[in-house]
């Protein structure tokens, strides 16, 4: 009787123009870098110069990656936080200043949304850390890159 959430943006007509895949790839290489940063304990949101900050490791990837049309940062369209607590309820309450250890249950959701291109993507991952402390991806073997994405709106 536990509830998640996953999301996942997939092109309308089952293939990326290159700019929807220029943004999808950075939004999957900062939610990969927030995973490969991952080391128990970890915070979700917290103090920007807290080294163990997961949100901050996306944001500077975002940051960093591509520009919008006006050769600016991509950063100011992560309008939302990194992830949430699932448990009992999709979005379970959590106090986001306390580090994440075995045991907790969280999504990892980088987003970029472009109003005047009228683009986004997100791409979320439900995970868990192990006894080990140990990052463990619950959606592991759903399609992630472009190009698996693509494959299975294909069908194939």
């Amino acid at each position: 009787m536990y509830a998640t959430d996953i999301t996942r943006t997939y092109p309308a007509n089952g293939k990326f123009t290159a700019r929807q895949r220029e943004i999808y790839d950075i939004v999957l290489g900062a939610q990969q870098a927030a995973i490969a940063a991952f080391v128990s304990p970890a915070n979700l949101r917290c103090a920007a110069r807290n080294a163990n900050n997961l949100f901050k490791v996306a944001y500077d990837y975002i940051n960093t990656h591509g520009k919008d049309l006006h050769g600016e940062p991509l950063g100011k369209y992560f309008i939302h936080g990194l992830g949430h607590y699932v448990g009992l309820a999709v979005h379970d309450p959590g106090d986001y200043s306390l580090p994440l250890g075995p045991g907790a249950v969280f999504t990892l959701e980088p987003g970029i949304y472009i109003p005047e291109e009228k683009l986004g993507a997100r791409i979320e991952d439900t995970l868990y850390v192990d006894a080990n402390g140990k990052l463990v991806n619950l959606g592991a073997a759903l399609p992630h890159t472009a190009d698996e994405v693509e494959h299975a709106m294909a069908g194939k």
